[in-house]
């Protein structure tokens, strides 16, 4: 194929393209959005040191330095 042809085939998958609208699924995205923040919240829910966080250590805390 010529250079000219294959040119003319890359316009035309290229106009295509551009000019494609499908149809647009806004529950299943709206689903997906939801499914991603629930997500979120859960990693940020999830503290590995939430139990000792509140108990900071002092010099004179014998528990912790004997």
């Amino acid at each position: 194929m010529g250079r000219g042809r294959q040119k003319a085939k890359q316009t035309k998958v290229a106009r295509k393209l551009k000019y494609y609208s499908p149809e647009t699924d806004y529950e299943a995205l709206q689903r997906e959005l939801q499914a991603k923040q629930r997500d979120h919240v859960a990693e940020d829910r999830d503290d590995d040191y939430e139990d000792w966080r509140d108990h900071i250590p002092s010099a004179t805390d014998d528990d912790w330095f004997n």
